[in-house]
């Protein structure tokens, strides 16, 4: 065997040269580790450590909240006054508060039929509902199929307004807004809205106006989100898993302790009134959604979740309009946070109690620390610590705390638990898209303010068509290859070669699987993967 050896395989000077660069590179990494690496690398643990800590004592006491909410049967109809509204045979139909139900679109040429069937579907007093189509396509076609199944619905009877602008300053804030102003909005109580991909039940305003009319502290009653296509494809199911948390335990949590949460921007109801007071509809981020809910809190408004009330949507099935989507979903509020924190710390209607919370566990733990760490820690300090040995990293910051949040945050989803491998692998390669838009929020850079509607594909049937032919698009490397992510999957693949070689760790399997991650999701295969 000794015939096959290196030397035997390269010339000579060739294999000489190899050497010296080897042993050049290991003699400048040994003087430059000591000195600089590890210092700074002790540093990021340390931090890692202190954020993984932060998240891991958040997440226990969401946990323990929940399970208190669940064990005592805290439901919402024993927290506040609840009765089924009734007729009145003076008053008649008057009896029942005004309701408009805005339905803010762009060319949505796929859904816009049943969101807009859904909607007028709504069980009310005809005269006491109006169905508020605010259209801001830029596609002719598209923006007169709209106006058309708008005047078909009015035909039946239904008091519907297609409503549209000459531009689309604020895009779905400015579109609201607009929308409130008309004159006959005046008579209105309350507001629901609804995106273009919103499905309601019949008897979603029955479920969700008595808890306004009965309890006039209340701002915003807000629906639980039912996912049509979650088992399109993994791509989805991963989608399911992380937003089946925020809705069972975020959201149950924040209306339950502090009568606060983070408005969805849809499926929910407002008190007109409460939109004013709050200062109307601002588009100066991309989640004006959740900028009026904490101006609305802060004027000492409460708010209330209902997770037995679901309301059909449809999840992105893309990967580019997933990515488009988490980078407004992460960018947006880590700019409201920068934009509001003195304010919310200089308001006096509000307990310093519900300040702290709006400010620490809204805010900076959820909306930044979650994505910093989980991509910070686990995707590059962590395995940097293969090329630096001599920085140590206790096993309950590595294993113990790490595996706990994991399956805090998966029992949302008890279903889809046989995945969970896969989903630590998605979260942690989208955490480095999320990660480069919270750092452009706070900073107020480049893509800060750009917003582009989430692509909706309709119903089961055009789903399947639609991936079909996403399958084979014609290929643009800006938009299939994502350099960020393949250079972070080299990375990793560096490193667990090195922990081959070198390294004492053995975590080059774990490194491996998730450089594959980071390649796979890199070169948007992602959505093309079918659960079993």
């Amino acid at each position: 065997m000794d015939q096959f050896s290196s030397t035997a395989v390269l010339p000579e000077p060739f294999s000489g040269a190899r050497d010296d660069i080897t042993e050049q590179f290991m003699i400048i990494w040994g003087q430059i580790k000591a000195p600089l690496i590890v210092p700074l690398l002790n540093i990021a643990v340390f931090l890692c450590l202190t954020m993984s800590a932060m998240l891991f004592i958040e997440r226990v006491y969401m946990a323990v909240v929940i399970s208190l909410i669940k064990l005592f049967g805290r439901k919402p109809d024993k927290r506040y006054k609840w009765e089924p509204l009734k007729d009145d045979l003076e008053l008649g139909n008057s009896s029942y508060p005004m309701v408009l139900v805005q339905i803010p679109m762009y060319n949505e040429k796929e859904v816009y039929q049943l969101s807009i069937g859904a909607a007028c579907g709504l069980s009310w007093p005809s005269d006491r509902i109006i169905v508020q189509v605010l259209d801001d396509s830029t596609d002719p076609i598209i923006k007169n199929m709209v106006e058309i199944e708008c005047q078909r619905w009015a035909s039946k009877g239904i008091n519907i307004k297609y409503e549209i602008r000459d531009n689309r300053n604020g895009y779905k804030a400015g579109a609201l807004k607009q929308g409130l102003k008309h004159s006959y909005v005046k008579q209105c109580d309350f507001v629901a809205i609804f995106d273009a991909d919103f499905q309601p039940e019949p008897d979603f305003l029955w479920k969700t106006i008595p808890f306004l009319v009965h309890n006039p502290e209340l701002a915003l009653v807000q629906a639980r989100w039912k996912f049509v296509n979650a088992d399109e494809c993994l791509m989805t199911r991963m989608q399911e898993m992380s937003l089946d948390y925020h809705f069972t335990v975020e959201q149950e949590v924040g209306s339950s302790t502090y009568a606060f949460f983070g408005f969805n921007g849809t499926a929910g109801v407002w008190r007109i009134a409460a939109i004013d007071e709050a200062g109307g509809w601002k588009d100066r981020t991309t989640v004006e959604d959740m900028d009026l809910a904490v101006r609305a809190s802060l004027k000492g408004w409460k708010f209330l979740y209902l997770g037995s009330l679901q309301v059909k949507n449809e999840l992105p099935s893309t990967f580019k309009a997933y990515r488009y989507q988490q980078h407004r979903w992460s960018c947006g509020p880590a700019n409201l946070f920068r934009k509001m924190v003195v304010e919310i710390i200089r308001n006096k209607k509000v307990t310093l109690w519900k300040k702290v919370h709006v400010i620490y566990s809204f805010f900076f733990i959820r909306k930044i620390v979650a994505h910093i760490v989980t991509f910070v820690f686990y995707c590059v300090v962590l395995p940097a610590t293969v090329l630096v040995p001599e920085v140590y990293i206790p096993k309950w910051g590595a294993i113990y705390i790490p595996s706990i949040i994991t399956i805090l945050n998966a029992v949302g989803t008890p279903r889809s638990l046989h995945l969970l491998v896969f989903w630590i692998l998605f979260e942690n390669v989208m955490s480095l898209h999320r990660t480069k838009a919270t750092f452009i929020g706070l900073l107020e850079a480049g893509r800060v303010n750009e917003w582009i509607v989430t692509e909706k594909l309709g119903d089961a049937f055009k789903l399947k068509s639609a991936l079909k032919a996403f399958k084979k698009p014609r290929f643009k490397i800006g938009e299939r290859v994502h350099f960020l992510e393949v250079a972070t999957g080299a990375y990793l693949f560096f490193c667990g070669c090195y922990d081959v070689v070198f390294g004492k760790n053995h975590y080059y399997i774990c490194l491996y699987v998730q450089a594959i991650a980071f390649f796979i999701m890199g070169f948007s295969y992602i959505g093309t993967f079918v659960p079993s």
